[in-house]
C-alpha cells in the first residue's frame, strides 16, 4: 500500500520534514517513491511547500495520507479539490465551476496566510524592540483621543469638588491676589 507521509530531517531538537510518497513497509526515513513537498514546524507560522497537483494525483491513485499529512493536505486545499472533483463525477457541477471555486478558495487561504505572516513579523519586531529597551511607538491620534476622553471627566470632577466645598463651608470664599494681601496687612497695622 502506498502512503503519503512525513520523512524526518534536520538535527536534534530542530526537525524538518519532507512530504513523500512511500511504500507503507519502508522505514520512516528510508526509501520513497516521490518527494512532493516539505514541512517546517519550527517557524511561525509553520512553513509548508507542497506540489498540490502531485498530491492530488497520488490521492486519486489510492495513496493514503498519514494523519499529519492529511491535515497538511486539508490546509493546502488538496482535500477540498478532491471533494469538488467528487461533485463533478456525480454531475453536481462542471469541472470549470469546480476549478473556479478551488482557485477562489486558494486565493482566500493564501491571503489569510500572508496576513498571519505579517502579523508574526510585527510581533517579532515588537519583541525585539522590547528586548532592546526601545520605547514603543505611540500613535498621536490615539493619544489625542485618550486626552480628550480624560479631560472631560476631570473638569466635571473639579466642578463637583468646588460645589461640595461650598456646601461644607456654607459660603463662597473669594480669592485675594497675592500682591493685595501684604498691602492690607500694612494698612491694618498703621490704623
Amino acid at each position: 500500500m502506498v502512503r503519503l507521509r512525513l520523512q524526518r530531517k534536520g538535527r536534534k531538537k530542530a526537525p524538518f520534514y519532507h512530504i513523500v510518497v512511500a511504500d507503507q513497509r519502508a522505514k520512516r526515513d528510508g526509501r520513497f517513491i516521490q518527494r512532493i513537498g516539505s514541512y517546517n514546524p519550527m517557524t511561525k507560522p509553520a512553513t509548508i511547500t507542497l506540489d498540490r497537483d502531485a498530491a492530488f494525483e497520488w490521492l486519486n491513485k489510492g495513496a493514503q495520507p498519514s494523519d499529519t499529512v492529511r491535515a497538511i493536505l486539508r490546509f493546502k486545499g488538496v482535500m477540498y479539490r478532491k471533494h469538488l472533483m467528487k461533485g463533478v463525477a456525480k454531475g453536481a457541477m462542471t469541472e470549470e465551476q469546480a476549478m473556479v471555486k478551488y482557485q477562489e478558495w486558494i486565493e482566500a487561504k493564501e491571503g489569510k496566510v500572508a496576513a498571519r505572516i505579517e502579523e508574526s513579523k510585527r510581533e517579532k519586531e515588537a519583541e525585539l524592540a522590547r528586548l532592546r529597551g526601545t520605547a514603543p511607538v505611540i500613535v498621536e491620534e490615539v493619544v489625542e483621543e485618550v486626552v480628550e476622553e480624560v479631560e472631560a471627566p476631570v473638569e466635571e470632577v473639579a466642578g463637583v469638588v468646588v460645589e461640595t466645598l461650598e456646601e461644607i463651608t456654607g459660603e463662597v470664599k473669594e480669592e485675594t491676589p497675592a500682591e493685595d494681601a501684604p498691602a492690607n496687612d500694612d494698612e491694618n497695622k498703621e490704623g
